[in-house]
């Protein structure tokens, strides 16, 4: 075989293994556990600060009542969020076991979001407007819908970014619940 002909076969095996090498190093970074875990600076640590307005005629809450006692979820949605609409039967369905979920509403208008609570019904015991999104930034959060599970101590035990599925309220919200009950 000529020089030639050697290194034109030796380029034609070339793409097929590097692309199988890739494949392979793709497919073990998808087994890799925790690979949806975003991280949070706020879990261990004390409720961040919050600049946030009232929402229209719902009872308000404040740091202060974040740290007051119980168990508390923090919630951060918006109309205009699909997952924050697919998750909301789940939030409803822990506000009728006595779960109290404080809401805020995440950069948008309030006459959406009104809307949007009086169609699917309001689970929060408490609500208030981050318009501006200082709140969000201070609590790092990614989007919405995020669920921070609270202790009564005002300990975040819990942050959970992307929409509350059946698994995930079986497999990391209630156990963190359960952890924020126990402290």
């Amino acid at each position: 075989m000529t020089e030639k002909k050697k290194r034109v076969s030796w380029l034609m095996i070339l793409p097929p293994v590097l692309f199988l090498g890739l494949a392979s190093m793709f497919l073990w970074g998808m087994k890799q556990e925790n690979r949806d875990a975003l991280p949070s600076t706020r879990e261990g640590g004390i409720v961040p600060a919050m600049q946030v307005t009232s929402f229209d005629g719902e009872p308000s809450f404040t740091q202060e009542d974040l740290k007051s006692g119980g168990v508390k979820l923090v919630n951060f949605w918006a109309s205009w969020c699909a997952p924050c609409r697919a998750e909301h039967p789940l939030l409803e369905k822990l506000a009728e076991e006595g779960v109290q979920i404080n809401g805020i509403n995440y950069k948008d208008d309030p006459a959406n979001a009104k809307r949007f609570l009086t169609q699917l019904g309001n689970p929060y015991a408490a609500l208030m407007t981050d318009g501006d999104g200082r709140t969000g930034l201070e609590w790092g959060l990614y989007g919405v819908p995020e669920t921070f599970v609270i202790a009564g101590d005002g300990t975040v035990v819990k942050r959970f970014a992307g929409p509350i599925t059946e698994g995930i309220l079986e497999s990391i919200i209630r156990p963190a619940i359960a952890k924020a009950e126990a402290r």
